[in-house]
C-alpha cells in the first residue's frame, strides 16, 4: 500500500486515468494538475494549481508518458492549456522526490541533473517497451490495413531493427501469412530472426532488399529509410515509420515519389489507451512502492 504518500500528477491524456486509479486505489493522496476538466471522481484525490509548496510536499511526481518539452510545457487532454513547469519549481523538490515519466527530452534531463532530482523514465525500461510493443504492433497493422488495397496475408513485409518493438511487429505480420524481412544489426539478432522463420538481412544491405516490399515497417530512430531506399521501393509500397519523431523516413523524397509514407509514434496511446494506462500504471506504482518502502526503511 502507498498509504502516507503524496503524488502529484502534472498533465497527460487518458492513460493518466488508469495511473489515477491505481494510486488511489493503494491508498495515496493525489494531487491532479492540469485536470481541469476532468469530471470523474477518485476517492483520495483532488486538483490543484501548480506551486512550489505542491511540489515540496510531493513524494512522487508523475508527468505523461511525453514528458515535459524543451520549453517547459507539459501538455494536457483535460486543460485549455498545458502546464508550464518552470525552473523555480524543481528548486522546491526535496531530495527524496521522484519524477516519473515516459520519455524525459534534454530540457528536463538537465533540470532534474542539475537540482539533483531523481529521474525514471518507464520507456526505457524493458518490460514496459515491450508490453507496449503490443499495441504498437496492433495499430501498426490497423494503420497498414486502412492504407492499402491489399491483404498482409501473402504480401511481403519489411521491418527494420530487431529490438523490443521490431520482434513482435515482426512476429505479428508473420502470423497473418505475410513473407517478412528483417533488417538487422548484430550477429545475434541475425540469428534470432532466422530461428523464428523470418528472413534477415543486415541493414547496409536494405536498399537492395526493398525490391519487391509491398509494407516498410521502420522502428529505427535514425535516418535510414532514405531516398536511395525508397526509389527502390514498389509504387504501391506503404512506408510506416514507428521510431519517435522525426522517425527514420526520408518523407520529403517519399512524397516527391508518389509513395504513400507515414510516421506513427505513440501508437499504444492513441489505439489502446486503457491497455497503456495500465501498463504505465502497473509499473510506476510498483517502483513508487519500492522507492517509497526504500525510504521508509531508512529512516
Amino acid at each position: 500500500m502507498l498509504t502516507g504518500l503524496n503524488a502529484v500528477m502534472i498533465g497527460g491524456d487518458a492513460r493518466q486515468l488508469e495511473v489515477i486509479h491505481k494510486l488511489a486505489e493503494l491508498d495515496a493522496s493525489v494531487t491532479l494538475v492540469g485536470f481541469d476538466n476532468l469530471h470523474n471522481q477518485y476517492g483520495g484525490v483532488r486538483k490543484a494549481e501548480l506551486s512550489e509548496s505542491l511540489l515540496h510536499e510531493a513524494d512522487a511526481i508523475l508527468l505523461p508518458v511525453v514528458g515535459m518539452d524543451d520549453d517547459g510545457k507539459v501538455e494536457s487532454v483535460f486543460a485549455a492549456e498545458p502546464v508550464q513547469l518552470e525552473e523555480k519549481y524543481f528548486l522546491s523538490i526535496h531530495a527524496q522526490a521522484v519524477i516519473y515519466t515516459g520519455i524525459a527530452k534534454p530540457k528536463l534531463r538537465q533540470l532534474c541533473q542539475d537540482h539533483q532530482v531523481r529521474l525514471v523514465e518507464l520507456l526505457e525500461r524493458d518490460d514496459v517497451a515491450i508490453y507496449n510493443s503490443i499495441p504498437t504492433a496492433e495499430g501498426a497493422l490497423m494503420i497498414a490495413i486502412q492504407n492499402t488495397d491489399f491483404t498482409i496475408h501473402g504480401s511481403c513485409a519489411m521491418v527494420l531493427g530487431f529490438g523490443r518493438t521490431g520482434i513482435t511487429m515482426a512476429r505479428s505480420l508473420h502470423g497473418l501469412g505475410a513473407k517478412v524481412k528483417v533488417g538487422v544489426r548484430r550477429e545475434d539478432h541475425f540469428a534470432r530472426a532466422t530461428e523464428m522463420g523470418f528472413e534477415p538481412f543486415y541493414t547496409q544491405m536494405v536498399s537492395e532488399e526493398a525490391k519487391q516490399v509491398d509494407l516498410l515497417f521502420n522502428t529505427i530512430p535514425s535516418m535510414i529509410v532514405t531516398a536511395q531506399v525508397i526509389a527502390n521501393l514498389p509504387h504501391h509500397a506503404f512506408i510506416i515509420d514507428l521510431a519517435s519523431k522525426p522517425g527514420g523516413t526520408d518523407f520529403r523524397y517519399a512524397e516527391r515519389r508518389g509513395i504513400k509514407a507515414m510516421l506513427a509514434p505513440g501508437l499504444p496511446g492513441i489505439v489502446a489507451p486503457k491497455t497503456a494506462g495500465r501498463i504505465i500504471a502497473s509499473c510506476a506504482s510498483r517502483l513508487i512502492m519500492e522507492d517509497f518502502t526504500k525510504r521508509g526503511d531508512e529512516e
